[in-house]
């Protein structure tokens, strides 16, 4: 079946094709790294995660562009408040990032490009862009054009005379104030680079053209990104690309908001969740279920109450996993993937649906095992993997083994050894036929986090949703 993907240049859902056949080339809009990650942020990177994973399992070869903004606006206002070097604000964030997406189980791009490596490229597709009528340099500027460029606004699909473009500061010299600024000229204390048109630095908008440029060539598969950015950025960015020469991307792809009470979670609405303090709440795991398997283009809005059903949902599935593998030993995932969970990953990455053919299938697993069928409560166990690996959900696969650090796996023995003599104490009471007893037990342990499950190999315990 073929991948069908949302392409909001089009405003449908279209067949994908790619450009070379059996390879897919996506570019996304990653990180501005002037403070570390919200929710958010990770929810974009997790999506496209998905999206490669499943290019991936359906035998394409894919190559996956994620830059890095490390110079804007924003960074250098945050380096003269805390009077500290913009690279350093930079770094910092930058590794902020890559900590949150690598504790969430995203893969590590193919390349992942920072901007101010990329000034000589920058420089390169702005004089051709002056030399064909394109741009102008003022003031040490260099602005685009809007009016020399007919397609413009296509992608967000506006009109040209009730535009009001974002403006920053310094920005003299435009011919019309809907032309924006490629490259902005020096300011004092701002870090600058050399150009044939003055010293400056680079806008935010020819920073993504140039890299998509050097690393996928003058024509790619996929363009990604929130939705926040179709305009100024993804419109700034075909404009420039494609008045270069460049057919540029074929796909545009964006994925919804994190929101909280109504509102896009914003670093400057201070309503945004930072991934660094989540992560010592929440498994990273269960994060990942709950960022990753709402459909891409549907809004989620954050509350402790979504995670906690996201923390049970999950939960449900390790513990068919663990009763099968305490049956059955360890399971290899299948090869191949139920036709159903294939339909919906097809249909637009469809994983809500996807994940419904999940928890179907840990359903009737369930159902072998209290069959006592082993061997189809193992089959059901290698799909279950097979379709939680795409999500990068398998909490088996070898990116989790780590997720509780080596201390919870020796706390794990502990807590272990000592639940273990109070389920001895709930059995000697059932034994003796003492269930006020028993039940008593079974109770304080449920409040104390822990659910008993009673099996025909004896009483075993898990972590229960808090």
């Amino acid at each position: 079946m073929t991948i069908r993907l949302y392409d909001t240049s089009a405003r449908q859902i279209r067949d994908f094709t790619p450009l070379k056949p059996g390879c897919v080339s996506i570019y996304l809009c990653g990180a501005t790294v002037q403070a570390a990650p919200h929710i958010g942020h990770i929810r974009s990177g997790l999506n496209f995660d998905i999206m490669r994973r499943w290019f991936a399992h359906r035998g394409y070869e894919v190559t996956f562009i994620r830059n890095v903004t490390d110079i804007d606006d924003k960074i250098i206002a945050k380096a003269h408040e805390q009077n500290r070097p913009w690279w350093s604000i930079g770094y910092e964030n930058e590794r902020a990032f890559n900590d949150g997406y690598t504790a969430l189980g995203c893969l590590p791009p193919t390349y992942e490009p920072r901007a101010t490596g990329h000034v000589p490229e920058m420089t390169e597709m702005m004089r051709t862009l002056i030399d064909r009528g394109h741009a102008y340099a003022a003031d040490g500027n260099v602005y685009f054009d809007v009016r020399s460029f007919p397609r413009y606004l296509e992608l967000s699909r506006q009109e040209l005379d009730n535009l009001l473009q974002p403006s920053g500061e310094g920005e003299t010299g435009k011919r019309d104030p809907r032309d924006f600024a490629m490259w902005k000229a020096a300011k004092p204390g701002e870090p600058t680079w050399p150009t044939p048109w003055g010293e400056g630095r680079p806008g935010w908008h020819l920073e993504c053209s140039a890299m998509a440029h050097k690393y996928l060539g003058s024509a790619f598969d996929i363009h990604g990104g929130g939705l926040d950015l179709i305009f100024p950025h993804h419109e700034n960015e075909i404009a420039q690309a494609k008045a270069y020469g460049d057919e540029f991307a074929r796909y545009w792809v964006h994925n919804a908001w994190v929101t909280m009470a109504g509102d896009k979670m914003s670093k400057s609405l201070g309503n945004s969740v930072l991934v660094s303090e989540m992560v010592k709440q929440w498994r990273p795991i269960v994060l990942r279920y709950y960022l990753g398997t709402p459909h891409y283009r549907s809004m989620i809005e954050y509350s402790e109450e979504s995670l906690r059903e996201a923390e049970s949902a999950f939960a449900r599935i390790e513990g068919f996993i663990q009763r099968v593998m305490e049956k059955a030993g360890p399971v290899e995932p299948a090869e191949q993937v139920p036709p159903a969970f294939a339909e919906a990953m097809d249909d637009d990455l469809g994983v809500p649906q996807a994940l419904a053919v999940v928890h179907t299938t840990v359903r009737q697993g369930n159902s072998a095992l209290a069959a006592d069928d082993k061997e189809a409560a193992v089959a059901r166990l290698a799909e279950v993997r097979a379709m939680l690996g795409v999500l990068g959900l398998d909490p088996l696969d070898e990116q989790w083994a780590g997720e509780g650090g080596d201390r919870g796996e020796d706390l794990h023995g502990v807590v272990d050894s000592l639940v273990r003599m109070v389920l001895d104490q709930r059995e000697a009471a059932r034994a003796r036929k003492d269930w006020p007893t028993a039940d008593a037990i079974r109770d304080q342990l449920g409040q104390s986090g822990l659910v008993v499950e009673d099996s025909p190999q004896g009483p075993r315990w898990s972590l229960g949703p808090r």
